[in-house]
């Protein structure tokens, strides 16, 4: 992301974010592989995950159906491979979605701080909260990458601009709000489990960060507490 501009002064650094395991380096759309014949080792869970006849062996079918995800989602190379990258962004969906409408289940984020974003890196997931009632959420997010990891801990949100852009990176951040040392939610134009992640913020679909803007203001908390998978 980039640093933040209000009059003449320039404040810290701004980032983005990530999805799991962080074996690949691009955060666009992979480009074209051709289909690969090789079973992966982790042909039976992403075969199921799919909803693939299951039998652990690599067919045209299965190659296809497993390069579109990876397409969709810019795990590179999409060329069709049951990897543990792959792997690793099914498993985490499915983590995510046995969250259910619960993601403060084990109690890690206040609730006697009123409202209050909470980010859960090890599920990589956010939501918004008052008191223990759950107001948005939970939603998926993408957060920092390794080596840009979103910071842990209490925070408060202290600057919004809706029409950000990076003075570091030079790309749009619509929605952001800063909440520490530059890094920020904001949305993106990527998959939420598009690999290896952002470059520290908490990135969002428009959707969600449309809804953000909408429910937090300044002076808000917000609560990241957990470690992202591959960091």
């Amino acid at each position: 992301m980039g640093a933040i501009r209000r009059r003449s002064a320039v404040a810290l650094g701004i980032t983005g974010l990530v999805a799991p395991l962080t074996l690949a380096l691009g955060a666009t759309p992979a480009a074209a592989a051709s289909c690969t014949t090789q079973t992966g080792p982790y042909q039976k869970q992403v075969e199921k995950f799919l909803g693939r006849p299951v039998d652990g062996k690599q067919s045209a079918a299965d190659c296809k159906a497993i390069k579109a995800f990876q397409t969709k989602h810019g795990i590179t190379p999409n060329a069709g491979y049951a990897g543990s990258v792959t792997w690793g962004v099914m498993n985490l969906m499915n983590k995510q979605k046995a969250v259910g409408n619960n993601p403060n289940k084990d109690g890690k984020c206040p609730v006697n701080k009123g409202r209050i974003a909470c980010v859960n890196l090890t599920l990589q997931l956010s939501w918004i909260q008052d008191g223990k009632k759950l107001v948005y959420g939970p939603v998926p997010v993408r957060t920092g990458r390794n080596g840009y990891e979103t910071r842990t801990g209490l925070k408060k949100i202290y600057w919004r601009n809706i029409d950000h852009v990076s003075s570091i990176y030079d790309v749009p951040m619509p929605y952001a709000q800063f909440f520490d040392g530059g890094q920020a939610f904001h949305s993106v134009g990527v998959s939420m489990w598009n690999p290896p992640g952002s470059h520290g913020c908490v990135n969002m679909t428009k959707t969600t960060a449309k809804k953000y803007w909408s429910l937090l203001k300044n002076g808000d908390d917000v609560f990241v507490y957990g470690r992202k998978p591959g960091t």
